[in-house]
């Protein structure tokens, strides 16, 4: 089978596609043959040499697919079979022509929903839930922040904290991006690189600030800005992978000012977390057609498999709005 690799950390130009064999599903995996797969900041970072795959996850890129069940292991207890469509958030190997994935990691593709769609959805939307819901317990009528609101987990928030009844409150730095995350369901939406946000949180907020601060940016020069904002018994989390540009480093009285507010800071990694959760169940159905209210999974670009390098150089232009696809099969 074909799949994307490299053989030294460097620029999108050591990426290749190489043939491999095709895997033998273990006890409790399915091979799923791949349609598509999608990028990730973590494939970046890998191909940079700046983030290691869980033990055991191989070197081939990709941390979703979706595709058709073709084969099945020993012990596997019937849940799925030959032919059924499909996706699955994994710890690697999604962009290749096949796929081994324990069974209790897969999910059905939701009625309407193409192969491309369904590729845009297990990574950043069951990060976006599980931050709302198991790190954030988010409520009711709160409001929340969510930064770099046009990526795959900003617009997935976005639409989450709606259907939990919630305020998404929404930044960006391009003002394409901010009419995208207005029409995801953003019921404001401020510019960072020429508004103060903080500033215009607590204007939209009547002073009150929000309960809820989604941040994949962090850093010194915005700490400050989020704690102006968050409101007393707020929660700020913090999530993202090591090694991004701008993360880890506090200048100034951090705990003070957190103390102040009696607010608390959770810190989240994808790679540490639980992959289904209950969103299997919760979300999933709200993808499918006719529903109400619907998801929908926003797609920047569509990318065959062997313009790999062209794919990895589009997300470090950090101008996509939605996700980045990878086609594994026409």
């Amino acid at each position: 089978m074909l799949a994307a690799c490299f053989d030294f950390p460097g620029g999108p130009e050591n990426l290749y596609v190489k043939k491999v064999p095709i895997p033998n599903p273990g006890e409790g995996e399915v091979l799923v043959k791949v349609s598509t797969s999608a990028l990730n900041k973590a494939d970046l970072l890998q191909r940079r040499g700046q983030y290691l795959p869980p033990k055991g996850a191989g070197n081939i890129l990709g941390l979703e697919a979706a595709g058709n069940v073709v084969g099945l292991g020993r012990g596997c207890r019937g849940q799925w079979k030959t032919g059924d469509a499909v996706m699955a958030l994994l710890s690697g190997g999604g962009q290749a022509e096949y796929v081994t994935v324990p069974e209790g990691c897969l999910m059905p593709i939701p009625e309407g929903l193409t192969f491309i769609q369904a590729a845009a959805i297990p990574e950043a939307w069951i990060t976006a839930f599980q931050l709302l819901h198991v790190v954030g317990k988010v409520q009711e009528g709160e409001r929340v922040l969510i930064h770099a609101g046009a990526s795959g987990v900003g617009i997935a928030a976005i639409q989450l904290v709606r259907l939990a009844k919630a305020i998404p409150i929404v930044t960006a730095g391009t003002q394409e991006k901010l009419r995208a995350i207005e029409k995801a369901g953003a019921a404001a939406g401020f510019n960072y690189k020429n508004e103060n946000f903080s500033k215009k949180v607590l204007a939209f907020t009547q002073g009150s600030g929000v309960d809820i601060i989604l941040d994949p940016v962090s850093g010194s020069y915005l700490w400050e800005k989020n704690i102006n904002c968050l409101s007393t018994d707020g929660r700020w989390i913090i999530y993202g992978l090591p090694g991004e540009k701008g993360r880890g480093t506090v200048h100034g009285d951090l705990l003070s000012s957190l103390l102040n507010k009696r607010a608390t800071i959770h810190t989240s990694l994808l790679q540490s977390r639980d992959k289904k959760a209950k969103f299997t169940e919760k979300v999933l159905p709200y993808f499918s057609r006719g529903t109400s209210p619907h998801l929908k999974p926003v797609v920047h670009s569509v990318h065959p498999l062997p313009n790999i390098a062209e794919a990895h150089r589009t997300m470090e232009k950090n101008e996509s709005i939605g996700k980045i696809v990878i086609q594994i099969r026409g």
